[in-house]
Order: C-alpha cells, then sequence, then structure tokens
C-alpha cells in the first residue's frame, strides 16, 4: 500500500482540533486538573528540601514524611487565617458599607459647595468600591475550594515525591536520545528555580505588606498580607488587584492620609521585589511580556476557574520553558517573554 502523507494545511487543522478537544476536556475536568497542577507545584517546591535533608543522612521515608508534616501545617494554617479572616470579614462588610454611604454624601455635599450639584445617588450608581470588596470574597473563596481537596492534594504530593527520584531514570530510558533526556532535566530545574524564587518573593511581599497595615491600624493585615502573597503569582496585574481593597478599607476605616501611606506602602513593596530582588535571582529570561501575563490570565480563568486565574502565570511559564528548551521552539518562548 501507498502510504500518504499529510499536507502542512492538513496537519495544522489536526493540530488546532487536538488542541480544542484538550482545552475542552481540561475545562470540564477542572475540578480535577486544579488540586493536580497545585499538586506538582507544591512537589517542585518541596523536592529540593527532601534531597537536602536525604544528603545529610536523612532517610527517604523521615524526609518525605518531615516535608509532608511541613506541607500540612502551612497548609493547615492558610486554610484557618483563610476561613477565620473571610467569616470576621463578611460581618464587619455592613459596617464598612454604611461608612462608604456616609462618605459618599460627605462627598457630595463638598462638591455641591464647590458648584458641582450631583444626583444622590450619582456615585453610588457608577463607582461601586463594594464590588472591590466582593471579588476579593470570591478570590478567597476560590483559593479556600481548592484547600478544601487537601486529602487529595497531599496524597498526590506525597505520590509525586515518591516518584521523583527515579523520574529523571524513567525518562532517560524512555527517550530515543539524550537531547531528550537533558531537555526534562533543563526543563525540570528551570521550572523548580522559577517556583522557589517567586514563592520565596511572594512570601516576602506578603509579610511586608501584613506588617506595613499593621503598623497602619489597617483592619486584617494578615488577610489582605496573605492576598498580596497568592496574587504576587500574577505580574502587573495582582499587584494592582491585592492593594484595591486594603486601600479602599484603610480610606473608609481611618482616612485618607492612611490610605495614601497603604497606597504608597504597596507600590514601594512592590516596585522592590518586582524590579530588585526578584531580577537579581531570576533573571530576565524567565520574564513573560504584561499582554502575554493579560491573557494568560483571561485564558486559564476561564478553563479553570478563580483557582486558575492564581495558577495561570506558573502555567504559562511552565509553556514558555518547554518551548525554550529546544532549539525548534526557542522562537515562540522569545515572543511569550518579556522586552528587554
Amino acid at each position: 500500500m501507498q502510504d500518504i502523507g499529510f499536507s502542512k494545511t492538513a496537519r495544522a487543522i489536526l493540530v488546532m482540533a487536538a488542541l480544542v478537544v484538550i482545552i475542552a476536556g481540561m475545562k470540564q475536568a477542572a475540578s480535577l486538573v486544579v488540586p493536580f497542577l497545585l499538586s506538582v507545584f507544591i512537589a517542585i517546591l518541596c523536592f529540593p528540601m527532601m534531597l537536602s535533608l536525604q544528603k545529610r543522612g536523612v532517610g527517604q521515608n523521615i524526609s518525605l514524611f518531615l516535608v509532608i508534616v511541613l506541607v500540612f501545617v502551612i497548609g493547615l494554617a492558610i486554610a484557618m487565617l483563610i476561613g477565620s479572616s473571610v467569616d470576621d470579614f463578611s460581618k464587619s462588610l455592613p459596617t464598612y458599607q454604611m461608612r462608604i454611604t456616609q462618605q459618599w454624601q460627605t462627598l457630595i455635599q463638598w462638591l455641591a459647595v464647590q458648584g458641582i450639584v450631583l444626583p444622590a445617588d450619582y456615585l453610588s450608581s457608577n463607582l461601586d468600591p463594594k464590588a472591590a470588596m466582593r471579588m476579593v470574597a470570591s478570590i478567597l473563596t476560590g483559593f479556600g475550594n481548592v484547600l478544601a481537596n487537601s486529602f487529595l492534594i497531599f496524597l498526590t504530593v506525597i505520590f509525586i515525591l515518591l516518584e521523583a527520584t527515579t523520574f529523571s531514570k524513567k525518562i532517560a530510558a524512555f527517550s530515543n536520545s539524550e537531547k531528550e533526556s537533558d531537555f526534562s532535566t533543563v526543563f525540570t530545574e528551570k521550572l523548580r528555580m522559577y517556583m522557589s524564587i517567586k514563592t520565596w518573593t511572594s512570601a516576602a511581599t506578603g509579610v511586608f505588606v501584613a506588617l506595613w497595615l499593621w503598623l497602619l491600624g489597617v483592619d486584617y493585615p494578615a488577610l489582605w498580607g496573605m492576598l498580596a502573597f497568592v496574587l504576587n503569582y500574577v505580574p502587573n496585574i495582582g499587584s494592582i488587584i491585592a492593594a484595591v481593597p486594603a486601600v479602599l478599607l484603610a480610606l473608609i476605616q481611618v482616612g485618607t492620609g492612611t490610605a495614601f501611606l497603604v497606597m504608597a506602602g504597596y507600590v514601594v513593596i512592590n516596585l522592590v521585589m518586582g524590579n530588585v530582588i526578584e531580577p537579581k535571582y531570576m533573571g530576565k529570561g524567565l520574564g513573560l511580556s504584561a499582554l502575554v501575563v493579560f491573557l494568560s490570565l483571561v485564558f486559564w480563568g476561564w478553563i479553570l476557574g478563580t483557582a486558575g486565574m492564581l495558577l495561570s502565570v506558573p502555567l504559562t511559564v511552565a509553556v514558555k520553558l518547554a518551548l525554550d528548551s529546544k532549539k525548534e521552539s526557542q522562537w515562540l518562548g522569545v515572543l511569550l517573554g518579556a522586552a528587554d
């Protein structure tokens, strides 16, 4: 029989059709895909700690147990913080809404004195600051829903870490050449480096934000610090979203001066972390363009929901690293990267 090949156009159509099927499948299986992706990222962060313990003479099972206990304690603390803070914040929300209404009326009266007459409900109907609070609640609720699958996540992390030590050997045995084995090693190492540096800088950002808000007397500093930590995984856009509710709360709780100080604190912290600390340790090669960040936020958020928005940049960075690791696809990685 004569072998009938496909033209370039036919292959392109087949690839696009396969992508559509894969994306549709991920969207339908989001409840399973999100915990698995989160487990993979947690395992990538935990694997160096487990190796470090083993190099110091700790057995594999004991080192795995210690790492899992650490992850469990941190996850439990985050879940308790989010749960208690969101519940307390929801109870205080009517009080904040009343203060917002009072401040709107005061602003309308001041504008009337200046000769600018507005309807009483003009600002409340065109500017809805409560929407920012609802957005924060939805983000934290979505993150809390992911943590609700903690048993599945921790179980998956355990099995991934158990297989991690032999993963490279399996790849080498499966690969047809040394290039494919080197590709998997380089890709995994770069992804681990990115996730480690991003996690530490995000944690530092959250701690500094919480301390600054605590010093200024803003309510729920730990909650806003946690929000800054989570949203710091989304460059540029995430820091803005994290700052809005804290600045608004400072405005209605303390006053205009404190709100400006809160805003200034967010700007300084994010500028130092994003433009000094991260580039120093991470390098420019792992950056993404602002357009790619926004599109990945929309794309992964549409597929995986709120958790997909939080994982959007790590997932896109993983795709970029995979493209950068092969000469044939490096041009695509350059398109995703930030301009020098």
